[in-house]
């Protein structure tokens, strides 16, 4: 009896720690993108979340790691520490043995990606290009992080024998990921004012034309 109550209590502040980081992660994404990072303290965020700025601290550590673990829960739509590529619908993705509608289908996940991060991704590309070290490199980090993903991409393409001759392996994932990047998706649909379905769709027709052999 007494081991499971102690099982049932670690159990359930288990889960309030985890319904604790969730509102501070919430109400840094929040902060971030209505403030940018500079202007938002730990303790606004603490504030915001109804916990104290210590909370916090133990929690996330810094404000560096608490804009990473925002970013990388923005990125999986969840607090589940499930890698995107281990997801159901990325794995579904690459189970498609046609290699144009396996990348029309990354090119649809790049879109949900992106109308999801974009704003906070580009509150730190502006940090970045202004010089703060934090965002520089957690710029660096995610960029490298996205090129990890294209180069899978890449040698799925190359796996279903359907990469363009001329190209390596290489080649193809840069040429993805500079297609899938934040700053493509802002040009076309925050500058250009292009609706998400036609960027969806143009970012799907540019990669086959990119990693595919021609007609």
């Amino acid at each position: 009896m007494n081991n499971e109550r102690r099982t049932y209590t670690s159990t359930l502040r288990a889960e309030q720690a985890r319904l604790t980081q969730r509102r501070i992660v919430d109400a840094a994404h929040r902060l971030f993108v209505e403030q940018g990072y500079g202007p938002t303290t730990m303790a606004a965020v603490a504030a915001a979340a109804g916990v104290s700025a210590q909370t916090v601290y133990n929690a996330f550590g810094s404000k560096a790691a608490l804009l990473k673990r925002t970013h990388d829960v923005v990125l999986g739509g969840d607090d589940e520490d499930i890698p995107l590529a281990r997801r159901p619908e990325v794995i579904a993705m690459y189970a498609d043995p046609d290699p144009e509608r396996f990348l029309r289908a990354y090119a649809a996940l790049g879109r949900q990606l992106n109308e999801r991060l974009g704003p906070l991704v580009l509150v730190a590309l502006a940090g970045a290009a202004a010089g703060d070290p934090d965002l520089t490199a957690h710029v660096r980090t995610i960029n490298g992080e996205r090129l990890i993903g294209t180069g899978m991409v890449a040698r799925r393409v190359d796996e279903l024998g359907a990469l363009r001759p001329d190209l390596t392996v290489d080649a193809a994932r840069d040429r993805v990921w500079t297609l899938n990047s934040i700053e493509v998706w802002d040009l076309l649909t925050g500058v250009r004012g292009w609706s998400g379905d036609d960027y969806e769709q143009w970012i799907g027709e540019a990669m086959c034309a990119a990693v595919l052999p021609r007609a």
